[in-house]
């Protein structure tokens, strides 16, 4: 039996995805990083190649909040400070991509607080 390169095979899954989820000026591209200790979130407009707010469970701002909590609970409050960002950047409307990962656990969690925190996808 074939060995899995699960690596591999969501770098597929995402190249297959980016084919069809573009970020423009109106609605940038909220992209989504998962390491097995971490969670990276940008809203990344393609067109000019900006990455227009970012937030992850290393930011500075989040750090001493994040120490004891979940990874779940890390990815709500990196949602929550991404969507903050964002809205403060003038962005509303955000198209998702989730990077090839499945949408649940705490890519789920993280754009369930973008939504609750004011980003429409």
């Amino acid at each position: 039996m074939p060995e899995i390169d699960r690596r591999a095979a969501r770098l597929k899954r995402h190249r297959r995805v980016r084919k069809h989820v573009v970020g423009v000026p109106e609605r940038p591209r909220l992209t989504v990083f998962r390491s097995l200790n971490h969670i990276y979130a940008q809203v990344i407009d393609d067109e000019s190649g900006r990455t227009l707010a970012c937030a992850s469970t290393i930011d500075r701002e989040l750090r001493d909040q994040l120490a004891g909590l979940a990874k779940t609970d890390q990815s709500r409050a990196v949602g929550r400070l991404l969507a903050a960002r964002a809205v403060d950047h003038g962005v509303r409307e955000v198209v998702f991509d989730r990077g090839g990962y499945k949408y649940h656990g705490r890519v789920k969690a993280l754009a369930d607080a973008a939504r609750s925190g004011g980003l429409v996808f």
